[in-house]
């Protein structure tokens, strides 16, 4: 019965400790979700610029998994490159290590566990008493739950040894090599099993500190659980594109080889750590914490100096590996591939991934009305018109068909966002992305109609005259301009251009719209023929309602 009470015990403190990492996480993403933003986008610089970015973004959301999982994810969206994925994962990989370093200087060094309860206490009263505060309550509630989890795992661990001989695994602490190979493979578990290097670090350290395990043996379950983090990454990669697919490969090729070439050069790290950190580690005091914590620094440190100079080489490396993938056809049809548990990791960084599918869905629209702008343009020219409306209305089926699933997939993504723990400036971005979203698959709907529409008049030959295509092609310009200036704006976000361009450009369309229906029906009095000028009116007046989308997007974005 002491037994089952034992684990049960440290079945709790377990779960308290990554519960407490996950509040925690959620809380710093809540205040810091906008500044986040703005470091990612930093991922498109340098190397060395990738490596700073991963290793602040993974310090903050105390996870390396999550941040390779959305690596992964904005490659599979086009948002990054394979080579500039590299440095960010890289970067994540030192970034993991701040865990190791606060439950190291904090967990065991002084007695944390005094003050986890009040910091419960307030983070709860600071979350329930105003909005405002809730990601600070949320970041205090974490920090207590996740050093009161790590008090019940060592008291755990420590009067453990009262009822259970841990003789067995301090012979096998003492095995040389083997011992290092062991605890490297018990690490990979263990990270494969909590799907958390953070985490099993964590417990490495409560292990090594109570004397369950020895140094060596500490150190290789530290360079197991490095593999062992590669998982989620993979996991993410499955049906994923081909770019994602390397980029998973990536993570998984690093943390792989660079535990390879550290196992047989371990005691060299060892000393190395002994000179780079005070105390005895064989002491199994919070000596051991801190050297176990700077192995796991100089280790993902040393890695990524080894491999930075040669990003380049590497991702050819990966390429080859895995080729690009010619024989799998879509169909035409979209697909958005995301893991629900990298959703409740990240949910603030998953919106800017929708936020790039929401600009390739405005590109699909704007595509659409760009070809029958072309058609249009040159239907006067044209020998088959039947034949070239045919087409048009067939290609501008299929793409209205793909904006529709783009509108279903990522509205059902950006819905699961919302329902995960984000700030009140997260929500309202949800929202109108949502609008977005619906005003784009309106668009691309229009876009159909209107080629429908043109199709009918060269099928009942209703031909417009030179003089009523004459008076129609700067208006259908004009329409082309607003879908340009509004792709340029939903790329760099300026509210100035939406303030000053798009009220005007609307006044604009409007005008123009008058103009050629005044025209239409003086036609009519003049005897021209009713049923055409009636369809050149119609037709005037579809084309305008894009140009309403275009301003009603335009000020959705520019709020």
């Amino acid at each position: 019965m002491t037994v089952i009470s034992l684990l049960l015990r440290m079945t709790g403190g377990l779960c308290l400790f990554l519960f407490g990492m996950k509040v925690m996480s959620d809380g710093i993403q809540q205040s810091a979700g906008d500044r986040m933003k703005k470091a990612l986008n930093f991922m498109t610089g340098n190397r060395f610029v990738g490596v700073l970015t991963g290793f602040v973004v993974t310090s903050v959301i105390q996870s390396s998994s999550a941040t390779t999982v959305m690596v992964v994810a904005f490659v599979n969206a086009g948002l990054l490159t394979l080579t500039q994925s590299i440095g960010v994962i890289m970067g994540a990989n030192i970034g993991t290590t701040v865990t190791a370093w606060i439950v190291s200087l904090l967990g065991f060094s002084i007695n944390i566990s005094n003050m986890a309860l009040p910091a419960i206490g307030v983070g709860f009263i600071l979350s329930v008493i105003k909005w405002k505060y809730k990601s600070l309550g949320d970041l205090l509630l974490g920090f207590g739950f996740l050093f009161m989890g790590l008090e019940y795992l060592t008291q755990t661990m420590s009067s453990a040894g009262d009822y259970y001989n841990f003789n067995a695994l301090a012979t096998l602490s003492h095995l040389g090599f083997l011992s290092t190979v062991i605890g490297a493979g018990a690490g990979l578990v263990i990270t494969l099993l909590i799907h958390s290097s953070s985490a099993s670090t964590a417990i490495v350290l409560t292990m090594a500190y109570n004397g369950v395990v020895g140094y060596e043996m500490a150190a290789g379950m530290i360079l197991g659980a490095n593999i062992g983090t590669t998982i989620d990454a993979a996991l993410a990669a499955i049906g994923a594109k081909t770019a994602a697919k390397r980029t998973a490969l990536v993570h998984v090729l690093f943390n792989v080889v660079g535990t390879l070439w550290a196992l047989p050069l371990l005691k060299p790290l060892l000393a190395l750590v002994h000179i780079l950190t005070p105390g005895n580690p064989l002491a199994y005091d919070p000596a051991i914490t801190m050297h176990l914590a700077m192995l796991h620094t100089v280790f993902n440190v040393t890695n990524t100096i080894a491999f930075l100079p040669f990003v380049n080489l590497y991702a050819k490396l990966v390429s080859l590996i895995i080729r690009e993938d010619t024989s799998k056809e879509e169909g035409g049809h979209y697909k958005f591939t995301y893991i629900t548990s990298a959703i409740t990791d990240t949910p603030e960084l998953n919106i800017l991934r929708a936020e790039k599918e929401i600009y390739d869905m405005a590109g699909v629209a704007s595509s659409m009305y760009a070809r029958f702008s072309a058609v249009l343009r040159s239907l006067r020219e044209t020998g088959d018109k039947n034949d070239a409306v045919t087409r048009l209305c067939e290609e501008l089926k299929q793409k209205e068909e793909y904006a529709d699933e783009m509108r279903e997939s990522l509205s059902s993504f950006l819905i699961e966002c919302s329902h995960e723990q984000i700030n009140p400036r997260s929500e309202y971005r949800v929202s109108r992305l949502l609008r977005v979203i619906g005003y784009i698959e309106e668009m691309s709907d229009e876009c159909y109609s209107i080629s429908r529409l043109l199709e009918k008049s060269v099928r009942k030959d209703y031909t417009f005259k030179n003089e009523e295509m004459d008076d129609l092609i700067p208006y259908v310009n004009q329409i082309e301009g607003f879908l340009g200036m509004l792709k340029e704006q939903s790329m760099h976000g300026s509210k100035i251009v939406s303030a000053v361009h798009t009220v005007k450009l609307k006044a604009d369309i409007s005008s123009s719209r008058k103009k050629l229906q005044k025209l239409g029906r003086k036609r009519i009095e003049a005897g021209e023929n009713v049923k055409t000028e009636l369809m050149f009116i119609d037709l005037v007046r579809r084309i305008e309602r894009l140009g309403d989308y275009c301003f009603d997007i335009a000020e959705v974005i520019a709020v």
